[in-house]
């Protein structure tokens, strides 16, 4: 069975392919690549600035700031939003405390607009909002159409959730807000029973996207899945494939893939693209006897099972961190983010929400997720999830972030 619409390099080799996989002749593969040498240079001489994106300079600094006591928060409650999936839905399954809904994000030199649901829907009457990445992107899509649907309780919706394409449509305003689940944004082909992760391809997906007013994405924690929750069985790059390659490395040339595919299919007169920055997770590990802060999403025993002891993490956390500069080296997976989209023909915006997530440890589900079982649940250290987050809660910032770029 060959790949479709593969180089033709690539369907000689994939004739071979069942051969290739019973004999196990796939290549290991190092990155050598100048970005991801320069990327490492930059994270020990920039340990604690975060860059600045020239594309979204303006009179307000909106990611920069603190968090704010506001009692008039949150915006909507959990019960009077059919459209929460059970792991972000905190109260219901459990979580004694409220204050982490109690906070809103005050940037430095300006205030952002509250957002107003009724005004989202009449200033896109008629238009399409569309997400698209992990499950991340899933935490802000359903956050968005409670915030909306808050505002118009009595306004008749149509829900259609399928895989890879869930949608809401609001139909007395016509507006259509999706989301598309793609983790890696890039295709992944099943060929002889195997999903092989395409870096070069994005047509597959792409072309559910064209024609949106609205188009946001994200991608970051499935690059760094391992063992079981590793999303593929073979990388395909340039015609080869590889059992495994430099993550970071991966995670730069998919990324190039969708800003070219941004360049060439996105009429920029009449959509507007979006891309949200790294969300952080809050797994604090000894990796013997050294603690280190872990970026990946999933159970920390799942990397290295037997050497890795989770010491702390989200569970019981109630209040957010404090301070103005990321607390600890700014994610590698960013400075890609921003090399790559600095070279595009038309950069996207940038809705950098990493460092003021990353002063919310108080905001995942920890172990009231609806995803758990009691006896996880009783065994916070392996179990708690502290990569998603509840709703109401932090994604709820997000888009009063993305309200404030669409509309101000």
């Amino acid at each position: 069975m060959g790949f479709p619409s593969a180089p033709s390099s690539f369907n000689a080799f994939g004739s071979c392919l069942t051969f290739l996989v019973l004999v196990l002749l796939v290549h290991p593969y190092i990155a050598s690549s100048a970005l991801l040498l320069g990327l490492k240079h930059q994270h020990h001489r920039q340990h604690n600035r975060r860059p600045f994106l020239q594309a979204n300079q303006s009179s307000c600094a909106l990611f920069m700031g603190t968090w704010v006591r506001d009692n008039t928060y949150p915006l909507y409650q959990f019960s009077d939003c059919p459209f929460i999936d059970a792991e972000f839905n905190c109260q219901m399954y459990g979580r004694p405390d409220t204050d982490y809904l109690k906070y809103r994000w005050k940037p430095t030199n300006c205030e952002l607009p509250r957002f107003n649901g009724l005004e989202f829907l009449l200033r896109m009457r008629g238009k399409t909002v569309m997400f698209v990445g992990d499950s991340l992107g899933r935490n802000q899509w359903e956050s968005l159409i409670c915030m909306i649907s808050g505002a118009v309780p009595r306004s008749p919706t149509q829900m259609i959730r399928g895989d890879p394409l869930s949608t809401l449509k609001f139909l007395e305003y016509g507006v259509v807000i999706s989301f598309y689940r793609a983790p890696y944004l890039v295709d992944i082909e099943a060929v002889e029973g195997k999903r092989v992760l395409r870096l070069g391809d994005i047509s597959g997906n792409g072309n559910a996207w064209k024609g949106v007013d609205m188009l946001s994405f994200d991608t970051g924690h499935w690059w760094s899945h391992k063992g079981s929750l590793q999303g593929w069985d073979y990388i395909e790059m340039d015609g080869t494939l590889y059992q495994d390659m430099d993550r970071l490395f991966a995670f730069e040339k998919g990324l190039r893939t969708w800003a070219r595919w941004v360049d060439t299919n996105v009429d920029r007169t009449r959509t507007r693209v979006f891309f949200q920055s790294t969300s952080p997770t809050h797994y604090k590990l000894f990796w013997e006897k050294a603690l280190i802060w872990v970026t990946e999403i999933g159970s920390p025993s799942e990397w290295s099972a037997g050497t890795v002891a989770t010491t702390k993490n989200c569970y019981g956390e109630t209040a957010p961190m404090s301070g103005m500069t990321y607390p600890g080296a700014y994610p590698d997976q960013m400075r890609v983010v921003e090399e790559v989209m600095s070279q595009m023909s038309s950069p996207v915006y940038l809705l950098d929400i990493t460092l003021l997530s990353e002063m919310r440890k108080d905001g995942h589900p920890s172990i009231y997720s609806g995803d758990l079982s009691p006896a996880q649940r009783a065994n916070p250290d392996r179990s708690a999830d502290c990569s998603h987050w509840c709703l109401p809660g932090l994604p709820d910032t997000w888009n009063e972030l993305f309200y404030t770029a669409l509309f101000f």
